[in-house]
């Protein structure tokens, strides 16, 4: 499978080849190669598409094609895979309360329950987390369809931010919240949240809110380590204005319309 899906990317049309047909496609949005338009219309992912069209079972209308440098125009032409034409799917959007213990994957080698598991019956064969959170961490996860705009909620330029309430060992102060902001090194990197303050503390532990408009790996756990505290709890309970609420672990919920506005107008 590693040695097929390098050769798959020695396939893929170099990033400065442009259709001579896309100037103002490209501006749109409406042309764009064979295998992004199967993972734009949310048949399956590009790398799967690629093996589609290398195998021969792709055709643009009615013409078969191997070539992974093919453009297509997404609203025009006709696309088919096995002889079967393939209609955009509709845009879901989702957002889950991720319980502690469950992995965001579609699927786990050690058999440890996923997000996917969460969903129920809902189709979420082509639905994609937005981001991550890691196995012991909770709380709100987006998922879509919306290749695009899952995209740019990820992109770092987008600067929306997430907040999280933790619970740490200790009792945590304003000198630990200042040192949060202006940055920990941990492991050579630089570590900084956006904003922090303590919500409560008791003889034991203490709450915080940290917001960060970054997403680097374990990036909370790891500044708090440095500053020699424990992390008991960690859940975001925000991405932007779109809150958790009180939805209940584990369950999820379409967004609604101004919530899916919202995350447009912010992406651009």
């Amino acid at each position: 499978m590693l040695a097929e899906t390098e050769r798959l990317k020695e396939r893929r049309p170099k990033p400065t080849k442009r259709d001579p047909k896309a100037q103002d496609g490209a501006r749109t949005g409406k042309r764009v190669t064979l295998a992004r338009a199967l993972s734009k219309l949310g048949y399956c992912s590009r790398t799967q598409a690629e093996r589609l069209i290398v195998e021969g079972r792709v055709s643009v209308g009615g013409r078969k094609t191997t070539d992974l440098s093919d453009w297509v125009d997404i609203e025009k032409d006709r696309i088919a895979v096995d002889g079967v034409a393939i209609a955009a799917e509709a845009k879901i959007y989702l957002m889950l309360n991720k319980p502690r213990g469950v992995v965001t994957t579609r699927d786990d080698p050690e058999g440890r329950p996923t997000v996917y598991d969460c969903l129920g019956a809902i189709d979420a064969r082509f639905l994609s987390p937005v981001g991550r959170l890691d196995k012991a961490s909770e709380g709100l996860l987006l998922f879509t369809n919306d290749t695009v705009l899952a995209q740019r909620l990820l992109d770092p330029e987008t600067h929306l931010g997430k907040v999280y309430h933790v619970q740490v060992g200790g009792q945590f102060d304003e000198v630990s919240a200042k040192a949060m902001t202006e940055g920990v090194f941990e492991a050579g990197e630089l570590l900084r949240a956006a904003r922090v303050r303590p919500l409560r503390s008791g003889d034991r532990n203490s709450w915080i809110e940290v917001e960060l408009q970054e997403g680097r790996n374990r990036q909370i756990r790891r500044m708090l380590d440095a500053l020699g505290f424990e992390c008991l709890r960690l859940l975001r309970v925000s991405i932007g204005e779109i809150v958790l609420g009180d939805l209940p672990k584990g369950a999820s919920r379409p967004l609604t319309d101004a919530e899916i506005r919202y995350l447009r107008r912010r992406t651009g």
